[in-house]
């Protein structure tokens, strides 16, 4: 954890669990460790950015089997989500604090307070005087946790809804069309990617049902939404952190860069690897004998595309990386 993301070892827990649990488990965990003193304020902050993750359960059964009714599909969105909640880490790892003596003196007030949970943990071991007690406390914690995620799914689901028959939302989906039409992607899935921006599970069922022959679109799309998380699983996450003193600005800016490089590691993957691709492509053309010559040209010219799509990617990757640490300072000096 200390050469990939500048943190404790003990993230280790926050990190896997919060692969494994989805929202908002890893959140839940870096708050409990910023309250007993485990992390410091910018570790805990940038923990809380690339630790609180969608769920394989959810984006395997529930997006891949349920909504694309594909296996390959659910394990494409999987690995991208990985693959981005880390370089979010790794990137957030440049941008950590180096001062020394904050360090020096978080070491030595970590070691204390570490030191005095252990004691206080030895002097009250779990037995079976206690243990109903324990597992009392943990039942009420897991059913308070989620009565918090359902309640705002139900909030964000009105919200949604209300918007939708006012034509509130309709309206709003304009803001997005030119993005869309810069990228290529049809104006139909403005109003299911803007309904997935306010809540995930709503908004990714709406876009992957957007009938279309170009199902990578449908897929791309899908894997910001589980990136970014919505501002339902913000509200979720900024009610548990609350209590502490972590700041939300590194976590927003973290999920959104998630989103976005999430959705180019899938393209990527649909471009590269056509076996991934779903797409409905006509073949008619091919089927008009043409000549050898003009299948070579066409040959190369597909090269260079694919050349050339791969480039830009990379291009606007970089350009993604300078536009955050431009953010990051602005935030800073905040």
């Amino acid at each position: 954890m200390r050469p990939l993301f500048n943190v404790p070892g003990i993230g280790g827990f926050a990190f896997v669990m919060g692969l494994i649990s989805g929202y908002p488990v890893g959140a839940k965990i870096v708050a409990d460790f910023r309250e007993k003193g485990l992390v410091t304020q910018d570790e805990g902050e940038r923990l809380l950015a690339f630790t609180n993750n969608s769920g394989p359960l959810f984006i395997l059964s529930s997006v891949g089997i349920a909504l694309f009714g594909d296996t390959k599909t659910g394990l494409l969105l999987l690995g991208t989500h990985i693959l981005a909640c880390i370089t979010v880490g790794i990137i957030l790892a440049r941008f950590s604090k180096k001062n020394k003596f904050e360090n020096s003196y978080d070491t030595i007030k970590n070691k204390f307070e570490r030191k005095n949970d252990s004691q206080s943990c030895n002097s009250e071991n779990i037995t079976f005087k206690n243990l109903g007690e324990v597992l009392t406390t943990s039942i009420n914690s897991s059913i308070s946790t989620i009565l918090l995620i359902g309640g705002f799914v139900v909030i964000f689901s009105v919200i949604i809804s209300i918007l939708n028959q006012t034509n509130i939302l309709n309206n709003l989906s304009t803001l997005l069309y030119p993005i869309l039409n810069f990228l290529n992607i049809d104006l139909e899935f403005a109003k299911p990617l803007l309904s997935g921006i306010l809540e995930l599970t709503n908004g990714v069922n709406l876009v992957a049902n957007i009938p279309t022959k170009l199902i990578s679109q449908n897929i791309v799309l899908s894997a910001f939404l589980l990136g970014f998380g919505g501002f339902s699983v913000l509200l979720q996450v900024y009610s548990i952190v609350s209590k502490t003193d972590l700041s939300m600005k590194k976590y927003l800016v973290g999920k959104f860069l998630q989103g976005i490089i999430a959705g180019i590691y899938t393209f990527l993957a649909l471009k590269f690897l056509p076996f991934l691709n779903l797409d409905v492509v006509q073949t008619s053309s091919l089927l008009d004998g043409s000549s050898n010559l003009n299948n070579a040209f066409n040959g190369i010219y597909s090269f260079f595309y694919d050349f050339g799509i791969f480039v830009i990617a990379i291009i606007l990757v970089i350009f993604i990386f300078k536009v955050f640490n431009n953010v990051y300072k602005l935030i800073k000096e905040n």
